[in-house]
């Protein structure tokens, strides 16, 4: 996934074939409480970011109008932007998907507002490839070192809300192999 970084209470529309304008993060996202001056903000829980996409996955009318679908690839729009956390609008066709990939130490939280994808992970030595599948309503969220694949194996499109704190500053592509996942890029916000 590509995306692009800009911190601040509104974001520029960052999409991958959308287009359209970024809605301030307070209306979207509840907002967040300021830190105290000269203070950087500590990252949220994963368990705070399931609650931001949860409820904004309950509102439709803040989102649903931006949707848009691609045959290309997965289409993507950040909805908001603050120093503490962003939250994404992404679009899936069948057959698309992300790749095995990290967030760059972020925390996070991703819901499925429409349709049904699955979520691939490792599960360690014991328990070897996890395939979850995520259909509408269920919500997932993960911690700083998490690797995942989320792909639309379903017959119609999905849609889904993510979260991350701090909002992402890199991503690293992997390949699962016999021994495990082998890293095979890096992107930065200069390739989003």
């Amino acid at each position: 996934m590509s995306l692009d970084l800009a911190i601040g209470t509104t974001a520029p529309a960052e999409t991958g074939t959308g287009t359209g304008t970024t809605a301030p993060a307070a209306e979207v996202a509840g907002g967040t409480a300021p830190a105290a001056p000269g203070e950087p903000r500590a990252p949220l829980t994963p368990n705070t970011l399931r609650r931001i996409v949860r409820d904004l996955a309950e509102q439709p009318d803040q989102w649903i109008h931006h949707v848009r679908l691609s045959t290309e690839e997965r289409w993507y729009r950040r909805l908001t932007a603050d120093e503490d956390h962003e939250v994404w609008l992404i679009s899936w066709l069948p057959g698309q998907s992300t790749g095995f990939h990290d967030h760059g130490g972020s925390r996070g939280a991703f819901t499925v507002a429409l349709g049904e994808l699955e979520e691939l992970s490792l599960g360690g030595p014991e328990q070897g490839l996890l395939i979850r599948r995520v259909p509408a309503g269920t919500t997932r969220a993960f911690g700083p070192e998490y690797v995942h694949d989320v792909r639309n194996t379903a017959s119609g499109p999905a849609v889904t809300l993510h979260a991350y704190s701090p909002p992402l500053s890199s991503m690293a592509h992997y390949e699962l192999r016999a021994g495990g996942l082998v890293r095979t890029s890096q992107e930065g916000p200069e390739q989003w």
